[in-house]
C-alpha cells in the first residue's frame, strides 16, 4: 500500500487524548478507537498510527509485580557493582538471551532480538513495585492492531510500535520502533538521483525509526498520558516482507562487537 508517488508534501503529527490509564476490560484496539473518537479523528487511508510499546505490554500482561521476583546472584552481583535496581537486572536477565555489556549500563539481546538497554524492562508509568516487560513480539502485535482496526474503519493503514532508547555517542534518549505492520521498514533511495543528477549509490533510511522520533515530542514520557499519534501524509510503501529486526546489523556488520 502506498500514498503514492515519493514527493512528501508534508506530515501531521496527531496527539490522540484520552487513552484511558486503566485498560483492563477493554482490548487495546477497542480502546484505541475509542480515543480515536473522543479526539474526534477518523482514520484515513494511508495514516500511520505510532504506538507507545507500554500500553502494548499492559494489553499482554506483560506488567510484573517486583515482589515475585527471585532475585539471582548473578543478577544481584550486576545491580551491586552499578548501583542498579537488582529486580530490574533479574528480570533484564530473564528476558535476554545474551548480555553484551554489563559495566555502567546492561545491554542485551532480548529474547525476540532486539538490542537494548536492560532487556526494555523499565518501571516508569507503571503502579510502584511493578516493572513493564517489552510485548513479546512487537511485529506481531503491531499486526494484530492492525488487522482489527483496519476491519473495523474500512482504512489501510500501518502501525508502529515505539520504544525509547538511548544512544551511544550522543546524550539524550530517542524513540525507536521496535515493531511494525502495514509499512515497509526502510525506505530505498537507490537508484534515484540526486540534485546534480547522479544516482544514488548508497541510501537506505530507515524511515519506521524516523516516524518514531517524528510522533515523540507529541507523547511526551511523563504524566502526558498521550501513547498514541497519528502521523497523517506521509508517502510509503508496504511491498517488502520486512521485520523490524531487520534494522539490527548482523554480527559481521556489526562495527564494535
Amino acid at each position: 500500500m502506498s500514498r503514492g508517488e515519493d514527493n512528501q508534501q508534508g506530515i501531521e503529527v496527531i496527539s490522540v487524548q484520552n487513552y484511558p490509564l486503566t485498560t483492563e476490560t477493554n482490548s487495546i484496539e477497542d480502546n484505541i478507537m475509542c480515543a480515536l473518537a473522543d479526539s474526534d479523528i477518523r482514520l484515513e487511508d494511508g495514516d500511520i498510527l505510532v504506538i507507545a510499546h507500554k500500553i502494548v505490554s499492559k494489553s499482554e500482561g506483560r506488567v510484573i509485580d517486583g515482589k515475585s521476583i527471585k532475585v539471582t546472584p548473578q543478577a544481584i552481583e550486576i545491580a551491586k557493582r552499578n548501583d542498579f535496581d537488582p529486580v530490574q537486572v533479574e528480570l533484564a536477565i530473564q528476558e535476554s538471551k545474551e548480555i553484551l555489556r554489563d559495566e555502567r549500563v546492561l545491554i542485551t539481546i532480548t529474547k525476540t532480538g532486539l538490542i537494548c538497554n536492560f532487556s526494555g524492562v523499565d518501571k516508569s508509568n507503571v503502579q510502584k513495585g511493578h516493572y513493564v516487560l517489552l510485548p513479546e513480539d512487537p511485529d506481531k502485535s503491531a499486526r494484530r492492531i492492525l488487522e482489527t482496526i483496519s476491519e473495523a474503519t474500512g482504512k489501510k493503514i500501518a502501525v508502529v510500535i515505539t520504544d525509547t532508547q538511548g544512544r551511544p555517542w550522543r546524550r539524550g534518549g530517542v524513540n525507536i520502533a521496535i515493531g511494525c505492520a502495514g509499512i515497509d521498514v526502510f525506505k530505498y533511495n537507490i537508484g534515484k538521483r540526486d540534485l546534480y543528477g547522479r544516482k544514488l549509490e548508497r541510501s537506505t533510511i530507515c524511515q519506521i525509526d524516523e516516524i518514531a522520533s517524528a510522533a515523540e515530542p507529541m507523547m511526551g514520557q511523563g504524566a502526558e498520558g498521550t501513547p498514541i499519534v497519528l502521523v497523517r501524509g506521509y508517502v510509503f510503501t508496504a511491498n517488502h516482507d520486512e521485520s523490524s529486526l531487520d534494522i539490527f546489523r548482523t554480527d559481521d556488520e556489526d562495527l564494535f562487537r
